[in-house]
């Protein structure tokens, strides 16, 4: 049975205490006119040495009459909206990388149980302490999603009437795009995913005290089914919750991109909870194949990223049709470190590192890569929603650490809160023997 340390108790506490700390400061230094917005650009400009638009602005539209006082007067408003995003994107990122970590994971024990696979038996208790976060993490998302349509801030630009009253696009799809319809279907796909995750995890413990394998074959036939509700489920979630923070444009493989940034995370993170609980003695039976073969899906889930990745900015940027390739102008030409960084962090050193055989079967080594490719699928989501929410105003500073720092706290707590719930190595799953003497 595991005992959660009093050590890594304290440790998530104080990342929450101070990640709150910071996401306080992000909110109580963001600008509330357009005056405090213009003072903030320009101190950002003079602290860089640079002139910036915003100031040019004003002196132009004294010069060009009402037309450039209009338009820079929208502008101010625009930038103001977009420091005052600063807080909630930041926010935003950094519970949806948390909770697709946990989303992540879930598809992947439902695959194992499904395909009724013999090497991970030992580490399903695993995955199912790390889908716990799915109850938080789902809560967190949900209420920020409440106080958008709620207007509280502007993430969702479709969510503001006027805006949709002045534009055409936005009107042909407000049947999809409302805010009640959107708010129905979170609520359906967070039910449905802890649904899911709450009745296995119970027949899972069952078949434990159990003289048949009835609860198993139960098991094995929702997964099944889930599986097929989670295909859609995550594609339409991908759409709502960060394809239409920039509603004018769509990507075919935006479903299947999102998935593949989500599921390399959730077996990085399985990886990694594995080998901390083994080096504590807590997982025994657990050996070097098993880690082993969770590197080989880390390597094997970076290359399927990079190919959708690929895939989609290469057909996009070719054709350069303007209301598509305008996505990924904004990304390169605001966004330059970020996102070229990203690619390196989640398919170049991923490929070098895991690539030879033997490296996969070292602890350190695959701790050291899989914090890498956190870190990379975390800028991902960064540059999925900064820069509709935010612009050219973004920086990673004191709110987005913040955020990072008051997430993870919470993770590593409610994950390893949920390991002391029972025994780390299920008794009577059918393939444990299986499981027990893998080697690969």
């Amino acid at each position: 049975m595991y005992t959660f340390s009093s050590r890594l108790r304290m440790a998530s506490f104080i990342m929450m205490i101070v990640g709150l700390l910071g996401i306080g400061i992000g909110f109580m230094s963001a600008p509330s006119t357009v005056e405090e917005a213009k003072a903030m650009v320009a101190s950002h400009d003079e602290g860089h040495g640079d002139a910036h638009a915003e100031a040019a602005g004003l002196a132009e539209a004294n010069a060009h009459g009402e037309h450039a006082e209009a338009h820079d007067a929208a502008h101010d408003e625009h930038v103001l909206h977009q420091l005052q995003n600063k807080p909630w994107s930041a926010l935003y990122v950094a519970a949806f990388f948390f909770f697709m970590i946990a989303l992540g994971v879930l598809a992947f024990y439902a695959i194992q149980r499904a395909s009724q696979a013999g090497w991970s038996p030992l580490l399903f208790r695993v995955m199912e302490g790390i889908t716990s976060y799915l109850v938080p993490g789902g809560i967190i998302i949900f209420v920020i999603l409440v106080l958008s349509v709620l207007h509280m801030n502007h993430l969702f630009v479709w969510m503001d009437a006027d805006v949709v009253a002045h534009d055409k696009l936005l009107m042909g799809k407000s049947g999809y795009l409302n805010p009640t319809f959107f708010l129905i279907r979170a609520a359906i796909f967070l039910g449905g995913w802890i649904l899911y995750r709450e009745y296995s995890r119970k027949l899972s413990l069952k078949q434990d005290a159990s003289d048949d394998n009835s609860n198993f074959k139960l098991n094995f036939r929702i997964s099944a089914a889930f599986l097929v509700f989670y295909l859609i489920s995550e594609s339409i979630m991908s759409w709502d919750w960060i394809m239409s923070v920039d509603p004018h444009w769509f990507s075919t493989l935006f479903g299947w991109y999102v998935f593949a940034s989500m599921i390399v995370s959730g077996i990085t993170v399985i990886a990694m909870v594995t080998i901390y609980l083994k080096s504590k003695d807590y997982l025994p039976d657990v050996n070097n194949s098993h880690i082993h073969d969770l590197a080989k899906f880390m390597f094997g889930f970076s290359i399927f990223w990079t190919y959708l990745w690929f895939s989609q900015f290469m057909l996009i940027w070719y054709s350069n049709i303007p209301e598509e390739v305008t996505y990924f102008v904004t990304r390169i030409e605001d966004f330059k470190l970020p996102f070229f960084g990203m690619v390196v962090m989640n398919f170049v050193l991923p490929l070098l590192l895991l690539m030879n055989s033997d490296y996969k079967r070292i602890n350190w080594f695959v701790i050291l890569t899989g914090i890498i490719i956190l870190a990379g699928h975390y800028m991902d989501i960064f540059n999925m929603i900064m820069p509709s929410t935010v612009g050219d105003q973004w920086s990673i500073g004191i709110p987005e650490i913040g955020a990072i720092l008051f997430f993870a706290g919470l993770f590593i707590f409610w994950v390893f809160r949920a390991l002391t719930k029972a025994p780390l190595q299920p008794k009577r799953n059918p393939f444990i023997e299986e499981s027990r003497h893998f080697h690969y």
